[in-house]
């Protein structure tokens, strides 16, 4: 489901969380600039507390991750986009039938829910949000003012689809 298609439709009927449960994982280097948009919108929703609702931050996705989203009905990976829809995109993922490529430090949101489903045989529904960001060239943690803004937008539109 893509994010205008949420929009449209309205946010309520994604997530049931009197009967499910949503893992959000925020991953990036907070060292790297915008990169670490992954990780400040998961503390900023871990701060909410949400009922139903785990987060984790992480630098990366590795294959330790398919055992977390296994045990939830939901999963919403936030990253960094470097190119894209600003302030964010919002997709659903499709697992792959195959196993996708992936090394031994780092593997994509599409692998996560791949050895999910064939190492634990999970049926979490999985999405990327995509927070845009601008600068990822330096070494300074914080965050550019556009992706800040930008970081605002997620952080409402995922609040608002956790039904809070």
């Amino acid at each position: 489901m893509t994010l205008m298609a949420i929009l449209s439709t309205g946010t309520a009927n994604i997530f049931d969380l009197r009967s499910g449960t949503v893992l959000v994982i925020g991953y990036g280097n907070p060292g790297r600039m915008d990169d670490g948009l992954g990780p400040a919108l998961s503390a900023r929703l871990e701060a909410c507390a949400l009922k139903g609702v785990s987060v984790e931050t992480d630098y990366q996705l590795v294959v330790e991750h398919a055992h977390e989203i296994a045990q939830h009905d939901h999963v919403v990976f936030a990253d960094a986009a470097i190119k894209g829809e600003a302030p964010f995109s919002f997709t659903e993922i499709t697992v792959p039938d195959h196993q996708p490529p992936f090394n031994s430090h780092s593997l994509s949101p599409e692998a996560g829910m791949f050895f999910a489903r064939t190492m634990f045989g999970a049926t979490t529904k999985g999405y990327m949000l995509g927070i845009r960001g601008y600068e990822f060239d330096g070494f300074d943690e914080r965050l550019s003012e556009r992706a800040k803004e930008n970081l605002e937008a997620a952080f409402s539109f995922i609040v608002k689809l956790l039904g809070r």
